[in-house]
């Protein structure tokens, strides 16, 4: 007797747990909104070592758009601790680099993913003065960030801070060095699904 009441439990609890995951799935894609498919779409980011590049060139092959890679006129030391040094006296100065190359017309694009590297725990001085170049008020921002295993830490936030006047897509992708796994999925999620 007693047996048969814990298998009628079990059974009893498994279908109400299934039934909660079936309701949060349905609530989960209700959520994502589509994408406008005029909706213009620039891919913008910063790299040193090349893998926000990969990344970025993932996010652009998925959604299509325009591809821009921010530069500086001052190119980095080729040695990471060089770099790493460089780019730590920038960040607590609060310098920013002057960016070589502009994007012609950002008044078209409605949606624009940002990438930075996740440098000292924020994102990198070439992307804060990207964001400081261009009118972004009324857009959609989604950052991306590439760490090699600091996280996201404060870049989005950072960035968040630092987009005036525009939207700011929560749950920005966060990847491991140039991984790509799982962006086509994170895109989806935000509504840039066929």
């Amino acid at each position: 007797m007693m047996r048969n009441i814990l298998i009628f439990g079990a059974v009893v609890l498994s279908v109400l747990a299934f039934a909660g995951f079936k309701v949060s799935a349905q609530t989960a894609m209700e959520g994502a909104q589509k994408m406008d498919k005029n909706a213009k779409i620039l891919v913008a980011y910063y790299s040193w070592s090349g893998n926000t590049k990969e990344v970025a060139e993932a996010i652009h092959e998925k959604v299509g758009g325009d591809l821009f890679e921010i530069q500086t006129v001052q190119s980095y030391p080729a040695e990471y601790r060089e770099t790493t040094a460089q780019a730590k006296r920038e960040i607590n100065e609060g310098f920013r680099p002057e960016l070589k190359g502009k994007v012609a017309d950002m008044a078209q694009y409605d949606v624009v993913f940002i990438g930075s590297p996740n440098w000292w725990g924020t994102i990198a001085p070439a992307v804060s003065s990207f964001l400081e170049s261009y009118d972004l008020n009324g857009k959609t921002v989604v950052p991306f960030v590439t760490h090699g295993g600091g996280g996201e830490q404060n870049t989005i936030r950072d960035l968040t801070a630092q987009c005036k006047g525009c939207t700011v897509k929560s749950g920005g992708w966060v990847g491991y060095g140039s991984r790509t796994f799982g962006i086509s999925g994170w895109l989806e999620d935000l509504g840039f699904a066929d």
